[in-house]
């Protein structure tokens, strides 16, 4: 039975990561995800759980203890933001192609430089081709609730792989909201024990952890990866099948907000799907056909099912919480244009650039898109690719 309280997102993580009671955590604390570990190391201090607590010297050294304990057989986790996710990048390769089903709670916030500590995606989205399941939260109560479903997802048979789940820095992080808790019981049932077919650890079994992979068969081991990440949108749907079971929340690879007779769509990620969701409801109000999609899982990308979703609207807003210094706008804007080209759907999409850095992203501005997409439509304005909303 569910009850109620008030947390902070790095709270409800914790909280998730405490009633899960994982094997070993090794973490360097970095804002604004330095609250995990502290929170962690307390219920182990406190004798709530007894996870091994391991303090590194550094993010790199954090991710390398955790593929070594997941590769003995101990479920294992970590969290980080930004620069220490960057640190992270050799290891996170590793920890993919090893095929470690390693858990980092990632709280978002910009890379560097010029040095800032607040929100945005870049940490997250630099490290998207690293083979890493990534999932992204709206709010704290689904920080907390695809932290749960975290474990069942990478430890599915045909995934074996890391995952990553992302929440906004401070924004999420840091504010407090209500949630609804599950109880520590049905926690442990849902995400059960970690039961690896293969670890170093296992007696009269031996097996080789990342040893060097000759020509012939490098390119196989890939593909198989790739494989499994595929495996991975299916792992998702069923978990939250599963989820909701216990919790009555419904989850799957993005949430489809007022879309069905929508003319104008905005699709994006994270704690702005709420902003976008008041000026939809606003603009509803006043007889506009608008809607929004929050994309929750980023990697495997769900290209032709956003396809599917978006082929009934005129023209979508793609919003992109990153730069990806290319001169074409940001990996949203790619990825989301590519699969709708793949698929046939030849809808009008625009491209934008918000919140780097912790930029606020008002209701005014959601109603300025919305407005710029009919003028578009209706009287064929040519509209800015790439525009930098909030821009002084």
């Amino acid at each position: 039975m569910a009850r109620k309280d008030r947390m902070s997102g790095n709270e409800a993580v914790s909280f998730a990561i405490r009633q899960i009671n994982p094997d070993v955590m090794p973490a360097f604390p970095i804002t604004p995800s330095t609250e995990i570990p502290q929170m962690v190391s307390t219920y182990i201090a406190n004798g709530e759980i007894d996870t091994e607590f391991v303090p590194v010297e550094s993010e790199h050294s954090a991710m390398s203890a955790a593929i070594g304990s997941e590769a003995a057989g101990a479920r294992t986790l970590t969290a980080t933001s930004s620069a220490g996710l960057a640190l992270m990048w050799e290891e996170l390769l590793l920890a993919a192609s090893n095929r470690m089903p390693i858990a980092l709670a990632l709280v978002n916030r910009t890379l560097s430089g010029p040095i800032n500590i607040n929100c945005d995606h870049s940490d997250g989205m630099g490290a998207r081709d690293t083979g890493w399941i990534q999932i992204y939260a709206e709010n704290n109560q689904e920080a907390y609730d695809n932290f749960i479903q975290a474990y069942p997802i990478a430890e599915s048979a045909g995934v074996h792989l890391p995952i990553m789940i992302c929440q906004d820095g401070f924004i999420t992080s840091h504010a407090v909201e209500n949630i609804e808790l599950l109880e520590d019981e049905e926690v442990k049932n849902f995400v059960g024990e970690y039961e690896p077919e293969e670890f170093l650890l296992n007696p009269g079994k031996p097996i080789a952890v990342g040893p060097y992979s000759v020509t012939s068969y490098a390119m196989e081991a890939k593909k198989n990866q790739e494989i499994a990440l595929e495996n991975a949108k299916d792992a998702v749907l069923k978990v939250a099948k599963e989820f909701k079971k216990i919790s009555g929340r419904s989850y799957g690879l993005f949430e489809e907000y007022k879309t069905k007779d929508a003319d104008y769509i905005m699709l994006l990620i994270g704690s702005a799907a709420g902003t976008a969701k008041q000026a939809v409801d606003d603009l509803r109000a006043k007889g506009k056909k608008v809607g929004v999609i929050k994309l929750r899982l980023f990697r495997p990308f769900p290209a032709d099912e956003l396809a599917t979703a978006l082929k009934g609207a005129k023209a979508v807003a793609i919003m992109d919480r990153t730069e990806s210094y290319n001169g074409n706008g940001g990996p949203l804007g790619s990825e989301v244009a590519a699969g709708l080209f793949r698929n046939k759907v030849m809808i009008d999409t625009v491209n934008y650039i918000y919140g780097l850095a912790g930029r606020d992203f008002t209701v005014q501005e959601v109603y300025d898109i919305f407005a710029d997409l009919e003028d578009h439509i209706e009287n064929g304005t040519k509209l800015e690719q790439f525009k930098y909303i909030g821009l002084r």
